[in-house]
C-alpha cells in the first residue's frame, strides 16, 4: 500500500474510532508495528494525531478544516477592519506574539511602520514583516502545518516558553456562548496554551461568524482572556453575543467596519 493512501487510512480509522491502538492497525493494513509507528511519528508532526501509550487519537476535525488560502478569502473586509482597530492596542516598543491566521495576519499588515518586536509561528505573518526595517523579528520553529501555513508541536512550544508577550494576539476557530475558545486541532491548542501562559494580556481577533460556534479543541477558558475584538452583527446572533458581552470576564470590542475602511 502507497504510503500516502496508508496514511489516509490511519485517518478515516481515527475519523470513525477516535482512538486506535497500533496492534490494531498493524492487523487493518498489513504491516509492522515499526512501520505503524513511523507513520504515526510522521502524521503527529504534520499535526493529524496525538501520539498515546500503545496507539494514537484524532488531533483534529477534518470535516471542518479549511485551508489558510480559503480563510484569507472569506469576509476580507471583516478581517482587515479588525486587523486595523487591533493595531491601535499596541504601544511602540512592545513585545507581540502574532498567532497564524487570516484576521492575524491583517494585524501584521497594520504594524509594518511600528517599532516593535514580534514573534510568530506563522510563515504568512513571517513573509509580510520580513522586510520591515523597525520590528525585530523572531520566528518560533516546529513541525510545519501546511493547511494553517504555521508550525507547531513540542518544538514550538518550547520556544514560546523562551519569551514574555507584553500582547499576545491569537486566533480562533470557535467561541462558544459560555465564553470557551477552540480550535480544530489539538497540537495547535497546545502553542496557544503556551502563548497565553506568558502573554501579560492576551487578544483574541476574530470575525463574528465564530461566535457560538465550538471547534474541536479547547485552548482558553473565560478567564485567560482579556479582550475579544469583532466585527458588529444584527438579529439573533447580535442578541446572543449581547448575552455574552455581559456575563464573560473578558471585554468584547465591536469595530466600526466603515471607520477603520
Amino acid at each position: 500500500m502507497p504510503l500516502a493512501d496508508r496514511h489516509e487510512d490511519i485517518l478515516r480509522i481515527l475519523e470513525l474510532r477516535e482512538r486506535v491502538s497500533v496492534a490494531e492497525l498493524t492487523d487493518r493494513l498489513g504491516v509492522s508495528e515499526v512501520t505503524v509507528r513511523k507513520d504515526l511519528s510522521l502524521l503527529e508532526e504534520h499535526g493529524h494525531l496525538v501520539r498515546t501509550r500503545g496507539g494514537a487519537r484524532l488531533a483534529q476535525d477534518r470535516a471542518r478544516l479549511e485551508p489558510i488560502e480559503r480563510r484569507l478569502e472569506a469576509r476580507p473586509d471583516a478581517k482587515d477592519a479588525i486587523g486595523r482597530y487591533a493595531a491601535r492596542l499596541v504601544r511602540e516598543g512592545e513585545t507581540l506574539f502574532l498567532d497564524s491566521g487570516s484576521t492575524c495576519l491583517a494585524l501584521a499588515r497594520a504594524v509594518r511602520r511600528m517599532d516593535l518586536r514580534v514573534v510568530t509561528n506563522s510563515l504568512d505573518v513571517l513573509n509580510v514583516l520580513a522586510d520591515s526595517p523597525s520590528i525585530v523579528l523572531h520566528a518560533i520553529g516546529g513541525s510545519f502545518r501546511r493547511d494553517a501555513r504555521s508550525y507547531i508541536g513540542p518544538l514550538a512550544v518550547d520556544a514560546v516558553r523562551r519569551f514574555h508577550f507584553d500582547r499576545a494576539f491569537l486566533g480562533t476557530s470557535g467561541l462558544s456562548l459560555e465564553g470557551v475558545f477552540s480550535a480544530q486541532n489539538a497540537i495547535e491548542s497546545d502553542v496557544k496554551r503556551a502563548v497565553i501562559a506568558q502573554a501579560a494580556r492576551t487578544i483574541v481577533l476574530t470575525d463574528a461568524s465564530k461566535i457560538g460556534q465550538a471547534a474541536f479543541s479547547i485552548f482558553a477558558r473565560p478567564e485567560q482572556v482579556q479582550m475579544v475584538v469583532t466585527n458588529p452583527v444584527a438579529g439573533a446572533q447580535a442578541e446572543r453575543i449581547s448575552e455574552l458581552r455581559s456575563s464573560a470576564p473578558f471585554e468584547i470590542l465591536f469595530i466600526d467596519t466603515e471607520e477603520e475602511s
